[in-house]
C-alpha cells in the first residue's frame, strides 16, 4: 500500500479514498471508505482505454458483475461507467495476492494446494454460472484472506480483450504466463476451458514457484505456449498433483476437465492427506498473514467538560486475606480512633475498631500504611459486597 499522491482524487463516487494499494492496465486501484465507514477497492478505469462504445459494453459488463455471488468471489459494490473517471468497486480483501504470498514464503504444501484449487474452482464456477468468464485468472487476481481465497478482476479483462488482438506489436490482455492456447493465438471465442488452463497454472505457482512456461518477453511465452511440441514445466510438483495439472494445461479445451472434475480429483487428494476438505482448507487460511487495515484519521474532537476522563479501574484485593489481618490486629485498631467508612450501601458512616477494608491513612513520610499494613486502595460498595461474599465462600467451601 502507498499513500495517496498529489494527483490521485481525493473522493470517487462517494468513496474517501485512503491510499493505492495496486495499479494495472486498466487503471489504479485505491482503498475507499464510505460515508458509514465501509471500506471497498476503487478501481479506477483509465479515459484512454474507454470510448463511448466501449462504456457503453462496460455497463452492460457491470450489470452482470451485480449478479456474480460467492464465498471465493470478491463482492460486486458499485460503479459508473458515465463518470469523468469511469470507476468500479468491490469488497476489499485484507490480505495479500498469491504473488506476493508465494515470492515471500515459498510454495504452499501439498493439502493447501489442493484445497487452494479446489476452492477457486468453485469460486469460477460461481463466475461461470452467472455467464461469464475470467479471462485474466492469475497469482496477482487471488487474494488470500482469512476466510479462504477471492478471485478478483474478472470482467474488466473481458472488457478489454474487445478491443485488443494478439499482434507482434499489439497488447496482451491478462497475464501471458497463465494464458491458454487459443488465447495466446488472439482468439476471442474462449470458453470455460480457458479458466481451467489458467486455473492449472495457478497451482502450478502455487505449488512450484513457477510457471508452465517463461521467458524473456511475453512474445518467446506465447510462443512456447501454442507450440505443441514443448511440454509444460512441471518440474518440483508433486506426483499426486501432476496428472490433474497436466490435463488442466493440455493443449487443446476439450481435452481438459471440468471444473466439478477439478474439485472432485484435488479433494481426493486431500482425502488421500487423512484430511477433510475443511481441515485443509483451515491449514491454508492458517498461513494467511494479519493485515492492518488502513482508515482514514479520526477528526478533531473537542474536550467536553467531564468528557474523556479516564475510567476508574477497582485495586483487586484479597478480602479474606484483609479480614484474617484484621482480626490478628484488633486489639491495635481498636484503639486507633474514629475514621470515616463507607457502609454495604454507599452511605458514609462512622465507626470505631476493625472493618472489612479500611481506607489507606498516610503514614510517616507520607506512605500508606492502616496500622503496620497498607491495604490498598478502597473499592466502590458494590465491588466491597461482592468481594466479602466471594470470601465467606471460599471459607465455607470443602474444595
Amino acid at each position: 500500500m502507498e499513500p495517496l499522491s498529489d494527483e490521485d482524487p481525493k473522493e470517487i463516487g462517494g468513496f474517501a479514498l485512503v491510499c493505492r494499494i495496486g495499479a494495472g492496465g486498466m487503471g489504479q486501484v485505491f482503498l475507499g471508505e464510505s460515508a458509514a465507514g465501509h471500506q471497498a477497492a476503487v478501481k479506477v478505469i483509465k479515459p484512454s482505454v474507454l470510448d463511448e462504445d466501449t462504456r457503453a459494453r462496460f455497463l452492460s459488463e457491470v450489470d452482470s458483475l451485480r449478479t456474480v455471488y460467492g464465498p471465493f468471489v470478491a463482492a460486486f459494490v458499485g460503479a459508473d461507467a458515465d463518470a469523468d473517471q469511469p470507476w468500479l468497486a468491490v469488497e476489499y480483501v485484507p490480505g495479500p495476492d498469491l504473488r506476493t504470498f508465494i515470492t515471500e514464503h515459498g510454495p504452499l504444501p501439498l493439502a493447501e494446494t489442493a484445497s487452494l484449487g479446489a476452492l477457486l474452482a468453485e469460486g469460477l464456477g460461481t463466475v461461470h454460472d452467472a455467464g461469464l468468464l475470467h479471462r485474466d485468472l492469475k497469482p496477482q487476481n487471488i487474494l488470500l484472506s482469512p476466510y479462504g481465497p477471492k478471485v478478483i478482476d474478472f470482467g474488466l479483462a473481458v472488457l478489454a480483450e474487445r478491443r485488443t488482438t494478439l499482434t507482434a506489436t499489439g497488447f496482451v490482455v491478462g497475464s501471458v504466463l497463465c494464458m491458454p492456447p487459443e488465447q495466446a493465438r488472439g482468439e476471442h471465442q474462449l470458453g470455460r476451458a480457458a479458466d481451467v488452463y489458467a486455473l492449472g497454472a495457478v497451482l502450478l505457482f502455487a505449488a512450484t514457484g513457477h510457471y508452465p512456461y517463461e521467458g524473456p518477453t511475453w512474445q518467446a511465452v506465447a510462443l512456447q505456449i501454442e507450440d505443441p511440441t514443448t511440454p509444460p514445466d512441471l518440474t518440483g510438483l508433486s506426483p499426486e498433483l501432476e496428472p490433474l495439472i497436466t490435463d488442466m494445461l493440455a493443449l487443446g479445451p476439450g481435452a481438459r476437465p471440468t471444473l466439478p472434475e477439478v474439485i472432485e480429483r484435488l479433494v481426493r487428494v486431500i482425502h488421500d492427506q487423512g484430511l477433510t476438505a475443511l481441515q485443509a482448507k483451515r491449514r491454508l487460511t492458517d498461513l494467511t498473514p494479519e493485515i492492518v487495515v488502513p482508515q482514514l484519521p479520526a477528526p478533531g474532537v473537542e474536550l467536553v467538560p467531564g468528557v474523556g476522563i479516564p475510567p476508574y479501574t477497582p485495586t483487586a484485593v484479597d478480602v479474606a486475606a484483609v479480614e484474617d489481618d484484621e482480626q490478628a490486629g484488633a486489639s491495635v485498631s481498636a484503639g486507633s480512633g474514629e475514621h470515616a467508612v463507607d457502609d454495604e450501601f454507599g452511605r458514609e458512616s462512622r465507626s470505631t475498631g476493625s472493618t472489612a477494608l479500611q481506607d489507606i491513612v498516610p503514614g510517616p513520610g507520607g506512605n500508606p500504611a492502616r496500622g503496620d499494613r497498607a491495604t490498598g486502595v478502597r473499592p466502590s460498595a458494590p465491588l466491597r459486597i461482592a468481594e466479602r461474599i466471594r470470601a465467606a465462600y471460599a471459607r465455607e467451601a470443602r474444595f
